[in-house]
């Protein structure tokens, strides 16, 4: 489990027109929103994708750098970034199922095809969405058992507002006993 404040997990994968995104060597001011997604065959992703993408302009403002992430391969993951249009908002690929676990996100096997016509990968991860110090340290954390009921984007600016105007910290860093 990933306890605020505390080191996560390093990431480095390739992105999308070349180059590798690598969180340790992040250089956002406020440090990074990190958006894992199912894949290409969820159409609940991509609306939630295109949300990501409409706020990202709102989150850099704040020095807050934005990335989306999928297993999906980097022909999957282009046709994410045209189907949401994606101008702003960077997407990195080929994430390891072992990474994903270190993260604490779910894993699902195929269901077969998708209401879209997609076929499911045989294993994948379900979402998450973590907000990731320029230390590297855990700020925010949400992860889904299901493709339903994610955080809103909106509601994540708000409370940085809020968060950098009041200094507010990480919550949920104990670990002792109770």
């Amino acid at each position: 489990m990933l306890i605020p404040r505390q080191k996560t997990p390093n990431l480095s994968l390739p992105l999308l027109g070349g180059g590798t995104f690598d969180l340790s060597k992040a250089d956002s001011e406020r440090g990074t929103v990190i958006c894992f997604y199912r894949g290409l065959h969820c159409p609940i992703c991509a609306n939630y994708l295109k949300e990501l993408e409409k706020k990202t302009a709102d989150f850099a403002e704040r020095g807050v750098a934005t990335i989306a992430i999928s297993a999906d391969g980097e022909e999957r993951t282009q046709a994410m970034a045209d189907k949401i249009e994606a101008k702003s908002l960077r997407f990195a690929y080929d994430l390891p199922l072992d990474v994903a676990k270190e993260w604490g996100l779910y894993i699902s096997t195929s269901r077969g095809t998708t209401s879209i016509g997609l076929e499911e990968p045989a294993l994948f991860s379900e979402p998450g969405l973590f907000m990731v110090t320029p230390e590297q340290t855990l700020y925010y954390g949400s992860v889904q058992t299901m493709p339903f009921v994610r955080p809103h984007f909106s509601e994540l600016v708000s409370a940085l507002d809020f968060a950098i105007a009041n200094d507010y910290p990480a919550r949920g860093e104990y670990t002792g006993a109770v």
